[in-house]
């Protein structure tokens, strides 16, 4: 993969954080500690985008429900339950 070449201005705080990772043998050097950091970063924004997907998907199975079948007998606790257990599946 090419890699482009940048300069940042850090805290010295972050600095330090950044040498502390290096020292304690995390990482080889700053660019791996700051190529992580963006890998993580990209990783939490898609699993919230599925997130957002997987909601937005039981919102409109629940609008459709009710236009086809009224609304739900279930009490509260056990459409939590349903979704707890979906939820849950869906971590693996």
């Amino acid at each position: 993969m090419a890699m482009v070449k940048k300069s940042i201005t850090v805290t010295d705080q972050q600095d330090a954080w950044l040498k502390a990772q290096i020292s304690a043998g995390h990482y080889g050097n700053e660019s791996e500690v700051l190529r992580e950091l963006i890998r993580e970063r990209q990783l939490r924004e898609e699993e919230s985008q599925r997130e957002v997907e997987w909601i937005r998907a039981r919102l409109i199975e629940g609008e459709d429900s009710v236009k086809t079948q009224g609304y739900s007998g279930k009490s509260l606790d056990e459409i939590w339950e349903v979704v707890e257990q979906e939820h849950s599946a869906k971590q693996g």
